[in-house]
């Protein structure tokens, strides 16, 4: 039957050969539009939309570029951000990002494709999730098999650990920077394959793209000389090794220092020593080579100890003074929390606040991985029993990845994709083995003759198990695919800007409030107005109502931001000095109370008090203070008094005594926090409500002018 439908269509006559290469070019062409398709939900469902936060900044930029060129956004000095400080937007960003989404603009104009800047924004995601399953096609085909990297392939498509960062309107680095990651270690795996200049070559621009795009380009290049420096352990290093290291890091280095965020730091700092040192160590290694295939045994011990001895108390010396003298900069904050989970915590309150930030949950990973996590082990098994220079790169990735990601929440981006492919070396590998049982048990003829009943007595139940493993796999493979389209369609596909909700009768309802409030902030204050809110909303707030702010997400002023707490945290009296000292008009605040949206101020509040309290000018900001008598974290009647009189648990409050929420309920019952909250009759002295969206999620008051004086 199956020739028969071949020569219907014209294939019967093409050799085997054609044929795979045909299934394989299907299989990978439906991974791709798969990969695309998974990820629109949100477009289906809202509307083709700019999601989170960060995005904001990034499309509000990438505009920038696309209207007035590449000159100008280098030089780009915003005075929209961080009043009254402003940002130099050039030095401060990875470019690749913009300047993907540009090229991608500027590609379909030439051609008289015309089509919105947002929307290639936000379909840049989905499009280069279809190129990322091409590469780790390639990735794992280089490391196993053809087989093994089709599955991998179609497992990357849909998986959502890598989906979360992904979908249409995910306009973030991490959406282009996944593909050029993988790209990275193709090309550095067909190097060190190789030894060849040109793959290099390759390996070394793919770096730059991704050193443009995401600074967790600190983890390839500490990766890869790992990668180098397990080789010499080991005994494997050789000189395509050398060749390879040595031009990927030398060009890849000088190309790097062209991105103006990066500028020297792949010389001056301790993330990129690793690289640097292994570098010289491949210097070290050739001549000792060439020593020792030109001295005889005994001189070129004598030697080796010398050189040795000399070489490392010079470098010993040199890295202490460098570092003394301040050449060599210390760990970032990020960094240091990567190696040690509390260090953020204890130390620095503002990277810990960050829900990303935080340590993953064994239900995290099984909800972004699933079958994954179960079949991981098994691909690793399968590259320890046969040991390569490419199997032992992907298990150096391999356990890396798992301990970044479990110390921090946002890296299960960095290991999903691994993860995928030491799943399909797995899957592959284990159908291969027992479908050959199978087919073995299927062709056999019995001929009664002594031979056979040998065979036939030998294996008694192998086609059984062959089948009952095959058909388990298939099953796990189901469940994965529905698993993976359900989290994506259900988690994963709803834009932070516009929410939705299932009321009683079962029907959807929209809250808009977001935009509806940032409308109303462009529409009906003066453009130069500067509005304070918490900076989580500072790259909204600038890109779509277009006023000045105080902080935003960029938060590498950690002083700025902590005095926005001191604000927040503050009686009114001490908060409106710190707001006129900010020149501040308006405060924007996010309430869940009345519609239960759980991500508000005042669940963020306790992050506030402790980076106000973080700095000298907040020392008399106590977190302590803000908790009830029993230790509880409460808005009730129990709440402490620093609670009640703060200024943002009066903007978040008021007028709330008077609403219902909920059948049953007394009035001023806190739908997210599940309590009566106990500071009803109150007035603002300092601020006075300008404006509430529909549904309370958004607030935002005026700050009252300065009394004259003599006045009362």
């Amino acid at each position: 039957m199956a020739r028969a439908l071949l020569d219907k269509m014209g294939l019967g006559s093409m050799s085997q050969a054609k044929k795979e290469t045909l299934v394989q070019m299907t299989i990978l062409s439906v991974a791709c539009l798969l990969s695309f398709a998974v990820r629109l939900f949100s477009v289906l469902r809202f509307e083709s939309v700019i999601h989170e936060f960060d995005p904001y900044f990034n499309y509000r930029t990438t505009k920038q570029l696309v209207e007035n060129g590449y000159y100008e956004f280098h030089n780009w000095f915003d005075d929209r951000a961080w009043y009254p400080l402003g940002r130099i937007i050039g030095g401060t960003i990875y470019p690749g990002l913009m300047v993907t989404a540009a090229a991608v603009y500027n590609v379909l104009n030439f051609f008289n494709i015309t089509v919105n800047i947002r929307n290639v924004c936000v379909f840049l995601a989905p499009l280069f999730s279809s190129f990322t399953v091409l590469v780790v096609y390639l990735l794992t085909k280089e490391v196993k098999s053809v087989g093994a990297g089709l599955v991998a392939a179609s497992m990357i498509a849909i998986v959502p650990g890598y989906i979360s960062r992904s979908v249409a309107g995910s306009y973030d680095n991490e959406g282009i920077a996944i593909f050029c990651m993988l790209l990275t270690y193709y090309t550095w795996i067909k190097a060190a394959k190789t030894g060849s200049i040109a793959w290099s070559l390759s390996c070394a621009l793919a770096y730059f793209y991704m050193v443009s795009s995401w600074g967790g380009y600190v983890f390839l290049i500490n990766l890869i000389p790992l990668h180098v420096l397990t080789l010499m352990i080991t005994g494997r290093f050789s000189h395509r090794i050398y060749v390879a290291y040595c031009i990927m890091y030398s060009v890849g280095t000088i190309l790097s220092m062209q991105i103006p965020f990066v500028g020297f730091a792949p010389v001056e700092t301790s993330e990129h020593m690793a690289a640097l040192g292994v570098f010289g160590l491949c210097q070290i290694y050739a001549f000792v080579t060439y020593l020792r295939a030109n001295m005889s045994p005994g001189n070129f011990n004598v030697l080796f100890r010398t050189v040795v001895t000399f070489a490392l108390t010079a470098v010993g010396l040199t890295f202490g003074v460098a570092t003394f003298l301040g050449k060599i900069a210390p760990w970032t904050g990020r960094f240091y929390s990567l190696l040690d989970p509390s260090y953020a915590k204890n130390n620095i309150p503002i990277i810990a606040s960050v829900s990303e930030h935080q340590p993953t949950t064994w239900a995290s990973f099984y909800f972004d991985l699933q079958l994954l996590v179960f079949m991981f082990p098994v691909g690793l098994y399968y590259c320890f029993r046969e040991l390569t220079d490419a199997n032992i790169f992907v298990i150096l990735y391999s356990v890396t990845s798992i301990y970044f990601a479990g110390v921090m929440v946002r890296l299960m981006l960095v290991l999903a994709p691994i993860m995928c492919i030491m799943s399909g070396i797995g899957i592959s590998t284990t159908l291969s083995i027992y479908m050959k049982n199978i087919e073995s048990e299927n062709t056999a003829q019995p001929q009664g003759g002594k031979g056979s009943k040998k065979k036939s007595t030998d294996y008694p139940i192998k086609s059984e198990i062959a089948t009952v493993i095959v058909t388990v796999v298939t099953i796990f493979l189901t469940t994965f695919v529905f698993h993976c389209t359900w989290v994506t369609s259900e988690a994963y596909s709803s834009p932070s800007i516009v929410l939705a909700a299932r009321g009683h009768d079962g029907n959807r309802i929209i809250f808009d409030d977001f935009r509806e409030a940032y409308n109303w902030l462009k529409f009906n204050t003066p453009e130069n107005a500067k509005v304070m809110s918490w900076w989580d909303y500072g790259y909204q707030l600038t890109a779509m109502a277009n006023r000045t702010i105080i902080v935003d997400n960029n938060t590498w002023n950690n002083t700025h931001i902590s005095r926005v707490g001191q604000a927040m945290a503050s009686p009114e009296d001490h908060s409106y000095t710190i707001m006129k000292e900010l020149d501040v008009d308006y405060v924007l605040v996010i309430f869940g109370g009345m519609s239960g949206y759980s991500s508000d101020d005042i669940n963020k509040f306790l992050w506030m008090i402790r980076i106000g309290g973080s700095t000298p000018e907040g020392a008399h900001i106590k977190e302590s203070d803000y908790y009830s008598s029993s230790g509880e974290y409460k808005v009730d009647k129990d709440a402490s008094k620093a609670m009640h009189n703060s200024l943002m648990y009066k903007m978040c409050y008021y007028r709330f005594g008077e609403i219902m929420t909920e059948q049953g309920k007394p009035t001023g019952y806190d739908r997210v926090r599940n309590q009566e909250i106990g500071n009803k009759d109150f007035e603002l002295d300092v601020v006075e409500e300008a404006f509430t969206s529909e549904h309370w999620i958004v607030r935002i008051y005026k700050v009252k002018d300065m009394a004259n004086r003599g006045t009362q």
